[in-house]
């Protein structure tokens, strides 16, 4: 029974320690010299609550690496569920970082520019929850109750070049913190207390974006009705009863600009605005004030703006004549798909976890499928190479051995230009697809990728997509997707087929390794279990036979690589796993499933002709879901493998 009263007690805590805290202007100031933040601007709180770098050398990792060209990089657990846009967020912190240095970009607007579905909407709302996380002290009429409708800073009321070396040398408050402007309510009360400073208050205010607190949402109207009233502001009717028309307390300070003053405004698809409607935005962001609709004194702006739209409305945008002062006003970080394909499934892994989907079977492979068919669709097709040795290679794999026409990362991003990763299949087109797959199935909520490659070819028959793309996108699936998943899923059976699996490659690997090293070395060799005498050529013999069915080019190069590896590991007095050497590994699993026939009569669902194989399939079932498939997925996988082989044999 404790249980609910104590939620209800840290509830009311919680609530009661974010209500606004009151002190004397003199109080503040003392404040002031202890605590930096409590001036610090808008640039400079975010860029506290995102926090220090970590610098990562890649040059440590061989996938990173080769991904990053050797470069340092940094990263920040604040963005650990923003995958792969490391590109990305040091473009942003750049921003934050130079704004808050009181350089050029504080005086710019932050835009996110990328395609749809790519993260900027979830980027800027992670930024506006950056923004809650300090205060805001602003100025209070403890006479009226009310505090600055714009939430200016109490340092607004202190001329920079009069008072600065005065707070600096009082207080510890840089001359940069001073603005020097007052808003309207700001000087009507200045006036009314005969400029006595002293009868303001100064009232701490958490910021938030559900309220609506120094933090604030735009959209642009209808071009016929919106004005210039949705970002300043406009005269309320309701108080000319009681004031005159250019009374400050008259205006109804409604505008995004007024509203988002201390902290944020975000301009949601902002250049879809009239140019008009957007001008206060000009001095707002380089003069850090801005006009409102009547006869008052200019209102002071010390937040940031954040806009947002895909590339065609930015190039529309840009390529007017008519807008070079905006656009010169513009701090440009590019939001573009994931090129990645292990961050792509990361993003798919943490979708699903927000959904009651995590708790519903996913087939192995299924989500990397998924993944690399949606990253193929965002990939410039490169000349001389493959498409999907590109994937690869963007995914930090080695393809020295496989592909020798394969380039660097460098040299394929240059081949493809600046527009790659803004146009393809976005991750909100993904993830339908998954859900689509999980619940293909009306017995049992799953995703496997045989169900995954049906909901593919359902969607692309029925999406309005230009023919040339679709005809792309199936050549992708037909090409790369479909024999690579058949290749992982032939794997998989042949590993649940054979019981002694590990310690049958196992002992291939000691083998192999004893006839190599002792062909490396010219000499003949005794098996030491048979007594059989093998000399140079029966060794080569019996090397090749595990060689020729994986395509070893260069046999003694890779005997010698082998053979290296091993006699350092035993030197350190371990002999390594058969799984440990990757290059091996694949070998060795080409020479254990060299005949893929052996295994069709066991893991058929057909009936047994006798006891043994009908025991034999269970045990193959079990293993299978032992691996994470359920059996309903187990006999969906094997008809379409079985399927698959009929029709490669045809």
């Amino acid at each position: 029974m404790s249980a609910p009263s104590t939620l209800f007690s840290d509830y009311r805590e919680s609530f009661v320690s974010a209500q606004d805290e009151e002190m004397g202007l003199d109080d503040f100031l003392r404040f002031c010299k202890n605590d930096r933040m409590a001036y610090a601007s808008a640039h400079e709180c975010v860029l506290e609550a995102i926090g220090k770098p970590r610098l990562v050398n890649t040059a440590e990792d061989p996938r990173l690496s080769r991904i990053f060209q050797n470069r340092a990089i940094q990263i920040w657990d604040t963005f650990s569920e923003f995958h792969g846009m490391e590109e990305t967020l040091m473009s942003l912190y750049a921003y934050f970082l130079h704004a808050a240095q009181g350089l050029e970009e504080r005086k710019q607007v932050l835009y996110l520019l990328g395609p749809v579905g790519g993260g900027k909407s979830s980027l800027a709302e992670k930024i506006k929850k950056l923004c809650e996380q300090f205060p805001v002290y602003a100025l209070k009429d403890p006479e009226t109750g009310r505090a600055s409708p714009l939430l200016e800073n109490p340092l607004c009321l202190f001329e920079r070049e009069k008072y600065g070396p005065i707070m600096e040398d009082r207080y510890g408050i840089p001359r940069r913190a001073l603005t020097g402007i007052a808003s309207p309510w700001a000087l009507k009360r200045l006036r009314e207390y005969n400029g006595d400073l002293s009868k303001f208050s100064v009232v701490r205010v958490m910021p938030s974006v559900l309220n609506q607190v120094g933090i604030v949402k735009t959209e642009p109207g209808d071009e016929n009705t919106q004005d210039v009233s949705a970002l300043v502001g406009k005269i309320d009717l309701r108080m000319l009863e009681r004031y005159a028309q250019d009374d400050p307390d008259a205006y109804a300070y409604s505008g995004a600009l007024c509203l988002g003053s201390a902290r944020c405004v975000e301009f949601v698809e902002m250049f879809k605005a009239p140019l008009k409607v957007l001008n206060p935005i000009l001095t707002a962001t380089q003069e850090g004030n801005f006009k409102g609709t009547e006869a008052l004194p200019a209102m002071p702006f010390n937040g940031f703006i954040m806009a947002h739209s895909n590339e065609a409305e930015w190039l529309k945008f840009r390529n007017n004549k008519d807008n070079e002062a905006f656009i010169d006003r513009v701090y440009l970080v590019k939001v573009p798909y994931c090129l990645r394909t292990d961050e792509e499934i990361r993003i798919y892994d943490k979708m699903l976890r927000a959904s009651t989907l995590a708790e519903s079977p996913c087939a192995p492979q299924t989500l990397r499928t998924l993944a690399e068919f949606t990253v193929l669709s965002r990939l410039t097709v490169p000349e001389n190479s493959s498409v999907y040795s590109k994937l690869r290679a963007y995914n930090g794999e080695n393809l020295k051995d496989v592909d020798p026409r394969s380039k660097s990362v460098k040299e394929y991003r240059d081949d493809a230009g600046p527009a790659e990763g803004f146009s393809g299949l976005s991750t909100r087109w993904a993830f339908k697809t998954i859900s689509a797959a999980f619940n293909r199935d009306p017995s049992e909520i799953a995703a496997d990728p045989v169900n995954l490659l049906v909901v593919l070819e359902e969607r692309l028959s029925r999406e309005d997509l230009p023919d040339e793309y679709k005809r792309r996108l199936r050549s992708h699936v037909k090409e790369w997707i479909i024999p690579r998943f058949a290749e992982f899923l032939e794997k998989e059976l042949q590993m649940s087929y054979l019981d002694a699996y590990s310690e049958y490659g196992q002992n291939l690997f000691d083998r192999y390794v004893a006839y190599a090293d002792k062909w490396l070395l010219d000499e003949d060799w005794r098996d030491p279990e048979t007594g059989m005498q093998y000399s140079r050529d029966a060794l080569n013999m019996e090397l090749e036979k595990i060689e020729k069915p994986a395509g070893i080019s260069n046999p003694k190069d890779f005997r010698n690589e082998v053979v290296n590896f091993v006699l350092r590991a035993r030197a350190h007095g371990k002999n390594p796993q058969w799984t440990s050497y990757e290059k091996l590994r694949t070998v060795i699993e080409k020479r254990m499933f060299s005949k893929t026939e052996d295994i069709l009569p066991v893991i058929s669902f057909e009936a047994k002709g006798s006891d043994e194989l009908d025991q034999r399939h269970h045990s193959f079932v079990e293993r299978m879901v032992a691996r994470g498939y359920t059996e309903k997925q187990v006999r969906r996988l094997v008809d379409w493998y079985l399927h698959y082989k009929k029709s490669a044999q045809a």
